[in-house]
């Protein structure tokens, strides 16, 4: 099911009666079925850098740290895994200059997670997800660096997708399946789509009951493609660093009030 989701409450709401709304959101999502995996497109930082007269980075920055803000929203919630888009693999054909900054931005966010006391108090362990071997060196030492030392935490789990495709997830898993065939691992006929799960970048891990993409674009942009074929998707009308909390329990409420069949 897909949902369009119009960006904000009325602007003619003081902070009070927004701050009341959203401790009202909170408490009426609590107390619902809360979702068990959410994946987000953090989609609209170069558009929002652009609308603030900013390079690209600028926003990539602040769409940085808008991320840490969701990790606590879902620690407040109990949402368990969360999985966000960083980087596709055709965000390479970008500027150089942007994509060094971005690879910059990902050194430094990746040595921090080291030393964040919440990935520890809360035990969040975390998975960087996608060809990591496209990754200059040092940003992929320092992704290393980051699943080794969380590999222990199993409380939440953090998915990063950087130089990530969601068909270059299958092929790759395919060709994992090929040559277990070839090398008398598995037998032709043990091949179905749990197998396959197997092989994916997570292997196992519960598929997205949401799938968010902020940014106003309405499309998946190859994200996750096998996992989200039953996932409820809500595209919502403002820039990543501008997405709130109010915007987030706006949409696990509204994902709470479907009847989710799976094409039953």
């Amino acid at each position: 099911m897909i949902y369009r989701i119009l960006s904000h409450v009325p602007h003619i709401l003081f902070k009070p009666a927004y701050d009341l709304y959203e401790k009202y959101l909170l408490e009426k999502v609590k107390s619902g079925n809360l979702p068990k995996h959410v994946a987000i497109i953090m989609d609209g930082n170069r558009r929002w850098a652009r609308k603030h007269e900013k390079p690209p980075w600028y926003g990539h920055f602040f769409g940085s740290k808008k991320l840490e803000e969701i990790v606590e929203w879902c620690h407040e919630l109990g949402i368990r895994i969360l999985t966000v888009y960083a980087f596709s693999t055709e965000n390479f054909k970008r500027s150089k200059e942007e994509v060094n900054k971005l690879m910059q931005l990902f050194e430094e966010k990746f040595r921090e997670l080291v030393r964040d006391k919440r990935v520890h108090e809360y035990g969040i362990r975390v998975n960087v997800i996608g060809r990591k071997e496209l990754l200059p060196k040092n940003v992929r030492e320092a992704a290393e660096e980051a699943e080794r030392v969380t590999r222990k935490y199993n409380n939440y789990v953090l998915n990063i997708a950087l130089a990530y495709g969601g068909r270059s997830e299958i092929v790759d898993a395919v060709k994992e399946i090929v040559k277990d065939v070839m090398d008398g691992k598995l037998d032709i006929q043990d091949i179905d789509e749990e197998l396959l799960k197997k092989y994916l970048y997570v292997p196992n891990i519960p598929d997205p009951d949401i799938v968010i993409r902020t940014g106003g674009e309405v499309r998946i942009s190859n994200f996750l493609l096998y996992q989200i074929a039953y996932s409820e998707l809500f595209f919502v009308d403002v820039y990543f660093p501008e997405f709130r909390k109010i915007d987030f329990l706006r949409i696990i409420r509204e994902y709470q009030k479907r009847e989710r069949r799976f094409g039953r």
